[in-house]
């Protein structure tokens, strides 16, 4: 039996910017088309009039994520981007603002329920408010916890370090004794190609290349078969005779089998045995 859906297979984005652009007006701040998906940016004071028009006239209906961006060259460093799925269009669109540490971003708890626990992430890890979320408090962090992890400029070694103490029976936190230069952060990545010799490379000495190794020779093809294999015999199969025909009595003729009742005067196996539990047949059991 065919199971038909309403949502298409494959959602195609095309003409999906120009109707939502054209449907946001002035709360939009761009919109493009970047690896494959929608991506919508509008202005912060009005992201839940954005999302709300986005959900009920637009059938955008889940709200499935929201992440945060750190961009530390900004004037407004962050970008917090929410992701929205149509159930009925089976396509997805991407919304983002820009924030800072003093301009938080109005909730969207009103919206979507879910909404509360990734305001909480996207603080924890940020440090992005959120105006009106009614419970905006770490979510991954210890307590206490100073910093927001996931920024860019956030210390690679921490300046504490936590763990239990025998002495005291809990768990106690105690500073960590590293040089200032591992704390450094210059958003440079060594990968890409640093301006500066990093610490430890002017050692390096730069070996010549190996030198270039030969093909290896190609193998001939394999010779074309002419009479396909057949299992006539059983010797080709590595199978022998039944194993029944190789058993051998053992001398004195055959071992007595002991019978099931008992001899007179002798106590019955069978007495205080617990009553076995009838067996059932599986669910589903042809047999």
């Amino acid at each position: 039996m065919a199971i038909y859906h309403s949502a298409p297979k494959i959602a195609s984005n095309e003409g999906v910017k120009d109707t939502l652009s054209a449907a946001l007006g002035d709360m939009l701040v761009a919109a493009k088309e970047e690896h494959g998906e929608v991506v919508l940016s509008v202005q912060r004071y009005c992201i839940a009039d954005a999302l709300r028009l986005l959900r009920d006239s637009h059938d955008y209906q889940q709200l499935m994520e929201i992440a945060g961006v750190d961009y530390p060259e900004r004037a407004e460093r962050f970008e917090v981007v929410y992701m929205l799925l149509s159930l009925t269009k089976n396509h997805r669109v991407m919304v983002k603002v820009d924030a800072a540490e003093d301009a938080p971003v109005p909730t969207v708890t009103t919206l979507w329920p879910n909404a509360g626990w990734l305001e909480r992430e996207v603080y924890d890890m940020f440090g992005v408010l959120f105006a009106g979320n009614p419970d905006l408090r770490r979510i991954l962090t210890d307590y206490g916890f100073q910093g927001h992890p996931f920024r860019k400029d956030f210390p690679l070694t921490g300046y504490v370090e936590l763990r239990y103490s025998e002495e005291d029976k809990r768990v106690v936190y105690e500073p960590v004794q590293l040089a200032q230069d591992l704390r450094q952060f210059d958003f440079m990545s060594p990968w890409e190609g640093a301006d500066y010799v990093l610490p430890g490379d002017e050692k390096v000495v730069a070996a010549p290349p190996p030198p270039a190794s030969p093909p290896a020779p190609t193998p001939p093809p394999p010779a074309p078969v002419n009479t396909p294999k057949t299992t006539e015999k059983s010797e080709h199969t590595g199978a022998g005779e039944p194993a029944n025909s190789l058993i051998v009595e053992p001398v004195g003729g055959p071992v007595p089998v002991e019978t099931s009742i008992p001899a007179p005067g002798a106590p019955d196996p069978t007495e205080n045995r617990p009553d076995r539990e009838p067996r059932t047949k599986p669910d589903g059991d042809g047999a």
